[in-house]
């Protein structure tokens, strides 16, 4: 079947991934809410620059063993060994990716991201973590000017906590 560019991400009832100022202390944490079993089938991440730079402020680096690719229009972004820089487009980007072998390639975030690979037209499936919770501000899932996508419902995960997961297979 080859690989596959996924989208894992959490977010509120009112489609934010982070809250005002960057705030992710609305997460869950009480279960892994299939993330474990999710990370087993990707070996390769790409995220945008503030997103790596905000991950590496976590402390312990969460992506471990997985190659991970940050996308950044500096023209001379700060070094750091766990990621590898790439000004590249996310078209070019992800054509070198598929002609290798590999597990399937995570977009990780942040939004700007996220809407880049979706507007290419590259991502072939996304799950939502939906939590329970208006946060009324922050940064969004799918920020403004992001183009229209039909997406077809694959599977939905209710858990005791009230989080739902949707998947969806992204449709052209």
């Amino acid at each position: 079947m080859g690989r596959k560019v996924r989208l894992f991400i959490a977010t509120s009832l009112d489609g934010y991934i982070a809250g005002p100022g960057g705030s992710l202390d609305w997460l869950y944490g009480d279960d892994d809410y299939g993330y474990d079993a999710f990370l087993a089938q990707v070996d390769t991440l790409a995220m945008g620059r503030r997103t790596f730079e905000s991950v590496l402020n976590y402390g312990d680096w969460p992506y471990e063993g997985l190659e991970t690719w940050v996308f950044s229009r500096r023209a001379n972004p700060p070094l750091d060994p766990r990621g590898r820089y790439t000004s590249a487009t996310p078209q070019a980007w992800t054509a070198e990716r598929m002609r290798g072998e590999g597990k399937d390639i995570w977009v990780v975030g942040g939004g700007e991201m996220i809407r880049s690979f979706l507007d290419a037209r590259l991502v072939d499936e996304m799950t939502l973590s939906v939590h329970p919770i208006v946060l009324g501000a922050g940064t969004p899932l799918f920020p403004a000017g992001s183009r229209h996508h039909k997406l077809r419902l694959l599977a939905v995960r209710r858990y005791d906590s009230g989080l739902a997961q949707l998947t969806y297979v992204v449709q052209t």
